[in-house]
């Protein structure tokens, strides 16, 4: 038998047999596209370029004091929680942050509520406020204690303070040992 009569049926033969896969063994290069969260190292980023500019904002409205965690809670895909403290450095309290959707990770929520933005308070009330993020992986930033700006008008912060972030006994300890 000669070499050229010995492909033919070979060659016809792979043909066949590749007609009969399925289609997604002749696809391997394709893949489900799946919405994922930016790596939190994006997040702190942000946070960290927020700083100044205030990762609150103070605001004299309609007799109210306002206190909006807008910044913070563009980043609530990644934080687990945002500790705060009015008048103190305690962080006994934490803003309440919104449901995570991987496809708008940025996106406030569209909750009509101001229960996602902002706290109320008598105003003046507010001489400072303490806030920490706490990522998702437990690690907590800088304590930065803000002051409202000097002009009334504006909605603002302005840095008064800045404190490494203390050990809490409720954090979770480093899975490894340090070396």
């Amino acid at each position: 038998m000669t070499d050229r009569a010995i492909r033919k049926p070979l060659l016809a033969a792979l043909l066949l047999l590749a007609g009969n896969l399925p289609a997604g063994a002749q696809e391997d290069d394709e893949e489900q596209y799946r919405a994922q969260i930016p790596d939190v190292s994006i997040y702190k980023a942000m946070l960290d370029a927020n700083k100044q500019t205030g990762w609150v904002q103070f605001r004299e409205f309609a007799g109210r004091q306002l206190i909006y965690f807008t910044a913070l809670q563009t980043m609530h895909c990644r934080l687990k929680e945002v500790r705060y403290s009015i008048n103190s450095d305690a962080l006994d309290k934490t803003f309440p942050m919104a449901e995570c959707d991987p496809q708008l990770p940025f996106n406030l929520p569209s909750d009509d509520t101001s229960n996602w933005l902002y706290i109320e308070l008598k105003p003046g009330e507010a001489e400072t406020i303490a806030v920490q993020a706490v990522w998702d992986d437990g690690s907590g930033s800088e304590i930065v204690v803000y002051q409202p700006c000097k002009n009334p008008e504006a909605t603002c912060a302005a840095i008064k303070t800045i404190k490494k972030a203390k050990k809490r006994t409720d954090e979770p300890s480093p899975s490894t040992p340090a070396r």
